[in-house]
């Protein structure tokens, strides 16, 4: 064979090895990271005060809105406003809705002036009747009209009680005390029954909101005391009790919800105002020590182990780091790790079998 064959074969052969090797590299390299759960280790056992974040908001909240429909005439409210019952907040131009109520008590007149002369001849016939000047299918056509103007009256009434209700209904009245939180109309702006016009907040006890790990959301029940304090008001504790402890986790999180009440009213707490909330979780243990979800724990040849996550440097990445631990009992709160592991570090909790020492993963 000749020698410049050769060399051309060996060079394509070369070539074709290098496009296979850069192709695998390049599908290594834009493989996407895969995605997983993770929990912050945490100490239980003892008495111990553990603090949550969490986001305040309202007692009451609640969205107000018209039952008919018709052209804003005017808002009489901006955010921020104060309002007490009884208050206009807005109205509707009341006037295609006041010749209804015109035409039904027109309407009304007439028939009552109908249902009396119903009611005078039935009580002719009837009296024509009694002294045999009258026939029974006489009697009974007059009453039957006097009973027909009855039931035409009572319509008209209801329709006129209806009329009368929907001029009322075009003034939005505020049915207690409270802060505008958002307006959505304008003057002249045509609105349908159950637009939304305005959100209001009531209730002067402000809640607040929090996530709870799932190894001490068992020691959280309603009416246990809390502690909050708000970053916007340094040096100040407010009283709290919690009113509802959630029964499922938040989306892909072991968190689940806990909103806690304060005990006294607070004009100034807004809502959406960061909060910090703190609970004292007391049990038999007298020891302390980090417990996990059992099936954040693996297990091979070599013993336990779990991984733990380092933050990468990107937002949302981090990097796994295989941790040999030594455990101890299964608790209610979760499995006992004896050493291994620190209070605060990120354990994964889900998809341990399937991400090694050093992977890139994604932190939901």
């Amino acid at each position: 064979m000749p020698r410049s064959l050769t060399r051309n074969l060996i060079f394509a052969a070369c070539t074709a090895l290098l496009l296979v090797s850069c192709g695998k590299e390049a599908a290594v390299t834009e493989a996407p990271f895969r995605p997983v759960r993770y929990e912050k280790a945490l100490l239980t056992g003892g008495s111990r005060v553990r603090t949550f974040s969490g986001i305040a908001q309202p007692g009451v909240e609640s969205t107000l809105s018209f039952k008919v429909a018709g052209t804003v005439q005017r808002v009489n409210v901006n955010v921020g406003d104060k309002v007490r019952r009884g208050q206009v907040i807005a109205s509707l131009d009341p006037n295609d809705y006041n010749l209804q109520a015109e035409e039904a008590r027109a309407a009304l007149a007439q028939a009552q002036a109908q249902l009396r002369n119903a009611n005078a001849s039935y009580e002719r016939t009837m009296a024509l009747y009694e002294n045999n000047n009258a026939s029974k299918s006489q009697l009974d056509q007059a009453q039957a009209g006097y009973e027909s103007a009855q039931a035409q009256v009572r319509s008209i009434e209801q329709r006129l009680e209806l009329a009368e209700l929907q001029v009322q209904y075009t003034r939005l009245i505020a049915q207690s005390d409270g802060n505008i939180a958002a307006v959505f109309v304008d003057e002249n702006e045509n609105v349908s029954p159950g637009s939304r016009v305005v959100d209001m907040t009531s209730g002067g006890k402000p809640e607040v909101s929090v996530s709870v790990p799932e190894v001490l959301i068992t020691q959280v029940k309603q009416g246990s005391p809390a502690k909050v304090e708000f970053p916007s008001m340094p040096n100040t504790t407010f009283d709290a009790t919690v009113t509802e402890v959630g029964v499922s986790s938040t989306g892909f999180a072991t968190t689940f919800p806990v909103t806690v009440q304060l005990n006294l009213d607070q004009d100034d707490i807004r809502p959406g105002m960061a909060a910090e909330v703190s609970f004292r979780f007391e049990t038999a243990a007298t020891v302390e020590h980090i417990v996990v979800p059992p099936h954040a724990v693996g297990e091979d040849h070599t013993g336990r182990y779990v991984f733990v996550v380092e933050p990468g440097t990107e937002e949302g990445i981090g990097i796994t780091r295989r941790r040999m631990v030594r455990v101890g009992e299964l608790t209610p709160e979760g499995l006992e790790i004896l050493d291994g592991i620190l209070e605060g570090e990120l354990v994964v909790t889900a998809g341990v079998s399937k991400i090694v020492d050093g992977q890139r993963v994604k932190l939901l």
